[in-house]
């Protein structure tokens, strides 16, 4: 990346940085949630209609450990939002688990049944995250099923959490499992084949009906859209899922997830990997097509001393983030996770909605805010 570059994007953070006192309020949300700014003021002040949900969580580290303080805005797992991309994380985390668990190499090729091509694991997971390839959460979701992610997640203490069905393909519904094809090209090969999934049941909580009316096939439906067959995954659960990845240390064998030193650096890096850096075309994929917090109101590339590591959503109307961020420079790092959704003719499966004008623009100014408040109160610590 050019100099100049760099020193325009630290110029205006130090700027913006001298306009913030600490003193004056608890924590970073606090400071956020007072701010000014016209991308995040009339969403406050709007919040039931943009069903805005925070939990920020503040990071402390000493001699005795790691410390995490969270601090929540409006967040409530009965209050459905539609999780989007977003469950492709776990599901990631869970197939290499199940790698691991199975002794199979996460670099290890493979193909479905059905498919023409060899992929890899590796490159699957890679695409999960540097593009958010539904084909890439769609394969790994035959590899695992719904019963075994499912039951996973809720052995590990997380229970608010349900997949129910594929992303963006004909098939999501669909009970039967592709089977897949280990080593395709070696006398070697082998066939995992897989039991049928169950149906799933409704969802039983609030928001789950939303909106006036709902597109389908040619057909405009005048009745509220039904989200209770839909995945779920609140965000106090993304926040049990990234803390596990995060920081393993603070949990027990039972609670966190059975990976390998190799296959959870790998994890790490995939979630911070920038599409340019596993190969895609940057003028395309900007460095912020799947980094909501901070920069995803640009396309210009992102300062290196910023590591982001995360899953994006957005489907439906709805956006939602959920990262650890992380500067180098300045030892600034927290947790945000976010939702919010912007769908101003209250008509669903449309593809008309306000991403670009009000929800990419207020997670940008969240992060802005929250980062901020923590660079200067760990500035005032030091």
């Amino acid at each position: 990346m050019p100099t100049y570059r760099i020193l325009i994007v630290s110029l205006v953070f130090t700027t913006l940085l001298s306009c913030v006192s600490t003193k004056k309020y608890s924590n970073a949300l606090d400071f956020a949630l007072s701010s000014k700014d016209k991308r995040l003021a009339p969403v406050f002040e709007s919040s039931d209609t943009y069903q805005v949900q925070i939990l920020f969580a503040q990071i402390n580290r000493s001699s005795n450990g790691i410390e995490l303080k969270e601090h929540l805005y409006k967040v409530d797992d009965y209050n459905y939002f539609y999780p989007a991309s977003t469950v492709k994380f776990p599901v990631a985390v869970m197939s290499l688990e199940k790698l691991h668990q199975m002794d199979i190499d996460y670099k290890t090729p493979y193909k479905l049944v059905t498919d023409t091509l060899t992929s890899s694991f590796k490159k699957t997971l890679q695409e999960l995250f540097a593009v958010s390839s539904n084909t890439a959460y769609n394969r790994l979701y035959e590899f695992l099923g719904k019963k075994h992610i499912n039951s996973t997640i809720h052995s590990k203490g997380i229970n608010h959490f349900r997949i129910a069905h594929r992303l963006s393909t004909p098939n999501a519904n669909k009970l039967d499992r592709t089977a897949i094809i280990l080593n395709p090209e070696s006398e070697s090969s082998q066939i995992l084949q897989f039991e049928k999934d169950k149906p799933s049941t409704a969802l039983s909580m609030n928001n789950l009906k939303k909106g006036r009316g709902f597109v389908y096939g040619e057909s405009t439906i005048y009745e509220p859209f039904d989200f209770s067959y839909k995945n779920y995954y609140p965000i106090q659960s993304q926040y049990e899922v990234l803390k596990r990845v995060i920081f393993p240390q603070l949990f027990n064998d039972d609670q966190g997830f059975d990976l390998s030193v190799e296959q959870r650096n790998f994890l790490l890096k995939s979630m911070s990997s920038l599409p340019r850096e596993v190969g895609y075309d940057s003028r395309e994929y900007y460095d912020s097509y799947g980094k909501f917090f901070l920069f995803g109101d640009s396309k210009k590339p992102i300062p290196e001393e910023f590591k982001i590591y995360n899953k994006v959503g957005y489907a439906y109307g709805t956006l939602t983030d959920c990262a650890y961020i992380t500067n180098s420079k300045n030892k600034v790092e927290f947790i945000l996770i976010a939702t919010i959704l912007v769908n101003k003719n209250q008509i669903f499966n449309d593809n008309n909605y306000e991403y670009d004008e009000i929800g990419i623009p207020f997670l940008s100014a969240l992060g802005k805010e929250i980062y901020r408040y923590e660079r200067k109160r760990k500035r005032q610590e030091n």
